[in-house]
């Protein structure tokens, strides 16, 4: 499905376009891709890593058990089928493929397996605890069986298998390297890694060992670290890059008339917001303790910061009309949304000055905002900062490098955060790790006894009707307490060279190079 060149921006809007996989008669083999990242990655550890484009390496080198097809549908990828799941819920079985060797010549069995979601369950530091849920324990009956005991149903845990809570690392390299894994990562994939110059690039080459290597026509590809939006969209131009993730809405109109691009688009399943640091004062995995200011004691602070801004406003005038407001973790595109997970809280600054006075805060009210420091994140600041003004908000923008914004929002170092999530099929991976009292990314310090049981119910419910009606509940309060105020839904957009076959971007952001080629 390529864009076509001449179609005028807003009408492709709506459209997407996923990219269409390679056609072998077509292309040549060999070559090495450039792909110009907008952010460098954190951990190239997937029990670790919480960036996005993370997850755009380990596309290339580590394979999960299940995968996402364009549809957003869960398909296998280590596994042979999808989980057989006992009629009490408390038990799934999984079939894995034969014959599969990691990078370091290692077998990939069960044993990998179980060891792989052990470690996401007890690793310190892991960023998938809270997704793998109630696990009691992982069984191994045979090499090519993997049996997963739960204390409770789990209905998210198909969906997080296909994620990085999936991803099956060699225990070879695991027991040699332990926590430093990220330095040397190895797991099954089309590629391995090869080096990494960090703030600058990271190269993964073609693994002989993969066991559809025959599909893969590339030698290397090579992420380069272009953290601002124009340059990376003229390194796209000159040639010097072939793929540019997170394209701006600045630049993606004027590529989509050049005809030698192509500019791949989908609707994100994910969210970007503003994170209040409610109790989040020793940093992520210690115990909760509250911040003592107004923003962080008194939700309807919180409530007036949300009045102030205008999201359709945002949207319309900094992002070209080309990304989505939401209000909400739930994608309107979900299976599992509703009215009630759409609700969205009216642009009302009067009621924001209101609140304000009511909570006793004198205005205008200082708040600090940490972001990254690219243009297009400082546009969106700026846009903001103008905007709360009128509610009596005086906002102070901290612009830092990406990998700073991760640590320092981690150690609980920031009042107010602007950052977003990639977004995922099952909603319970974009609401429990960040708002569950023991979520393990909830950098809010957000702590619910009602929240926490409304989302233990939806991961313990078989029925798909319930699970929508819990969630909708779930957004209704979410909105009375705003530890994390929805803003607006990225389009995933990509910029792609017609000299390359192959690049796909599917709903859940992750730019897929690692079966693309260069054109004969």
């Amino acid at each position: 499905m390529e864009s076509s060149g001449d179609q005028p921006s807003g009408q492709a809007a709506g459209q997407d376009v996923f990219g269409d996989a390679a056609d072998p008669a077509k292309v040549k083999d060999g070559g090495t891709l450039t792909v110009a990242l907008s952010a460098d990655p954190d951990k190239l550890d997937p029990t670790l890593s919480r960036s996005l484009y993370s997850r755009y390496v380990f596309h290339t080198m580590c394979e999960k058990l299940y995968d996402l097809g364009p549809d957003a549908k869960i398909v296998p990828q280590l596994a042979t089928a999808l989980p057989t799941i006992a009629p009490d819920g408390l038990s799934l079985t999984i079939p894995l493929r034969e014959g599969v060797k990691f990078a370091d010549g290692g077998t990939f069995d069960s044993a990998a397996v179980k060891l792989s979601i052990e470690r996401g369950l007890t690793l310190a530091g892991s960023g998938r605890k809270s997704e793998l849920g109630p696990i009691a324990e992982v069984q191994t009956p045979d090499p090519k069986t993997v049996v997963i005991k739960l204390k409770k149903p789990f209905a998210p845990l198909t969906a997080a298998l296909a994620d990085r809570a999936g991803m099956v690392l060699s225990p070879a390299t695991v027991n040699k390297l332990g926590a430093n894994f990220s330095t040397a990562p190895v797991c099954v994939g089309p590629f391995k890694f090869a080096s990494r110059v960090a703030q600058n690039s990271i190269k993964v080459v073609k693994d002989p060992l993969y066991y559809d290597a025959a599909k893969v026509h590339l030698d290397a590809i090579e992420y380069r670290i272009i953290t601002d939006s124009s340059i990376r969209s003229a390194n796209l131009r000159s040639g010097d890059a072939q793929v540019a993730d997170s394209l701006s809405t600045q630049d993606a109109p004027a590529l989509q008339k050049d005809s030698n691009m192509s500019v791949l688009q989908s609707q994100s399943l994910g969210y970007q917001g503003l994170t209040v640091n409610i109790a989040n004062a020793n940093g992520i995995g210690n115990p909760l303790k509250q911040l003592d200011t107004p923003i962080a004691k008194d939700p309807r602070v919180r409530q007036a910061l949300e009045a102030s801004i205008d999201r359709e406003a945002l949207v319309k005038s900094i992002f070209n009309g080309l990304n989505t407001v939401a209000c909400s973790p739930i994608s309107p595109k979900s299976e599992f949304t509703s009215d009630a997970a759409q609700v969205c809280p009216a642009h009302d600054p009067a009621k924001a000055k209101d609140l304000l006075k009511q909570a006793g805060v004198s205005t205008p009210y200082k708040v600090s905002m940490i972001t990254s420091n690219n243009p297009d994140s400082l546009r969106l600041a700026q846009a903001l900062q103008a905007m709360v003004k009128e509610g009596g908000f005086e906002l102070v923008i901290k612009p830092v490098e990406y990998a700073s914004l991760l640590d320092q929002q981690d150690r609980g170092d920031f009042e107010l955060l602007q950052l977003g999530w990639s977004g995922r099929v099952d909603p319970d991976a974009n609401i429990y790790n960040f708002v569950g009292t023991t979520g393990s990314q909830n950098v809010a310090g957000y702590s619910s006894p009602d929240v926490d049981k409304l989302l233990t119910d939806a991961r313990q419910a078989k029925d798909k009707a319930q699970r929508i009606q819990l969630y909708g509940q779930v957004v209704t309060k979410l909105h009375e307490d705003d530890p994390l105020i929805y803003l607006y839904r990225q389009r995933n957009l990509t910029g792609v060279s017609k000299k390359v076959l192959g690049v796909q971007t599917y709903p859940d952001g992750v730019i897929r190079t690692a079966f693309a080629a260069f054109a004969k």
